[in-house]
């Protein structure tokens, strides 16, 4: 797509003279983009120490940490892109989730 310049910038254009863009089709479709071939980092879960206060959960931006019953199960590997967001909010010593260097799980 072509972005035209604006002719005459004291006169911005009207909401129907913008271009659409960034238009998602349908809601719930990222489960179809599998992600976690883009980390550098994997994170590491280990249940013995979690304490379920789900700080990992409300942090985590690609909705990755893995619940049932409000209880941590680990990490989705397909979608964590490897931030290590949920690492640092871990409150504990050991954390919970660690990052480990590589992006493949062995």
């Amino acid at each position: 797509m072509r972005i035209n310049r604006i002719a005459n910038p004291a006169v911005l254009p009207t909401v129907e003279e913008i271009p659409l863009g960034g238009i998602l089709g349908d809601g719930g479709n990222s489960v179809d983009y599998l992600t976690g071939m883009w980390r550098a980092q994997r994170p590491v879960f280990y249940r013995g120490r979690c304490t379920d206060c789900l700080l990992c959960w409300v942090a985590c931006p690609d909705a990755a940490i893995a619940l049932v019953s409000s209880e941590v199960q680990g990490v989705d590997k397909e979608h964590c892109k490897g931030c290590g967001i949920c690492a640092r909010v871990c409150p504990l010593e050991p954390k919970a989730i660690e990052m480990h260097e590589g992006g493949v799980y062995g």
